[in-house]
C-alpha cells in the first residue's frame, strides 16, 4: 500500500470512528461516510469490504494503542503502583473520542455477527484485558499488591475508569487532573482513612 493510500485509509478510520460516536453503528451508512470523505462509495469499499469491517478496524487500532501503552509501562519503570498509576493517566487524559471507542464497542458488539464479536473478544483479551490483568498479576507476585484474584482486580479497576467513557461525566471536555488522582487514589487505597488520621 503506498504513502497516499495508507494516509487515506487512515483518513476513513478517523472519519468513521467519529461518525459511529455520533449515531452509532445501525444509524451509520457507508454512504455517509464516504461523502464525509468527498470520496465514492468504491473508493470506500476498496479499502474496507462492509460496515462491519471498517468498525473492527476502528476498534482493533485502538486495542492497539491500548497495548502499546501497557507494553510501554513495562521499560519505563519497575513499580506496579506507579504502571497502575501511568495507565489511568494515560487513558483518561485521552481525548474525549478516543475515550468513547471502549463506550461505542461495549454498546454496539450486539449488532455485529458472530464470528466478529468473537474476533473482536479475543483481540480485547490478547490486547487489552489480559495484558493488564498480567501486570496486576506481576505486581501480586513481587508482593507490590495484595495478593487477590488478578481478573477481579483488572475489572475493579476498569470499572473505576468506565464511566468516563461517557459523555455525561466529562463531555468533550478534559477531564480534570484532580479528578483522575481521586480515582487512582481510591484505586490503590481505598477510602478508609487509617487509624489516627
Amino acid at each position: 500500500m503506498s504513502a497516499s493510500e495508507t494516509g487515506l485509509r487512515e483518513q476513513i478510520l478517523k472519519t468513521a470512528m467519529q461518525l459511529f460516536i455520533q449515531q452509532g453503528y445501525r444509524g451509520l451508512a457507508m454512504r455517509q461516510i464516504s461523502e464525509a470523505l468527498n470520496i465514492s462509495k468504491a473508493a470506500l469499499y476498496y479499502y474496507f469490504q462492509n460496515k462491519e469491517e471498517l468498525f473492527l478496524a476502528i476498534l482493533n487500532s485502538y486495542l492497539e494503542e491500548i497495548e502499546a501503552v501497557i507494553d510501554a509501562l513495562e521499560t519505563q519503570t519497575e513499580s506496579s503502583t506507579e504502571q497502575i498509576r501511568r495507565f489511568v493517566k494515560m487513558v483518561l487524559e485521552q481525548p474525549a473520542e478516543q475515550r468513547a471507542i471502549i463506550r461505542l464497542a461495549s454498546q454496539e458488539m450486539t449488532q455485529l455477527s458472530a464470528a466478529s464479536r468473537e474476533q473482536f473478544g479475543r483481540m480485547y483479551h490478547e490486547k487489552f484485558i489480559g495484558k493488564l490483568k498480567a501486570l496486576l498479576q506481576r505486581g501480586m507476585q513481587r508482593g507490590e499488591l495484595y495478593a487477590l484474584n488478578a481478573e477481579t482486580a483488572t475489572w475493579a479497576l476498569l470499572g473505576i475508569m468506565y464511566p468516563y467513557f461517557y459523555p455525561v461525566h466529562s463531555g468533550s471536555r478534559p477531564i480534570a487532573p484532580e479528578t483522575i488522582e481521586e480515582l487512582i487514589h481510591i484505586y490503590l487505597h481505598g477510602l478508609s482513612k487509617p487509624p489516627g488520621a
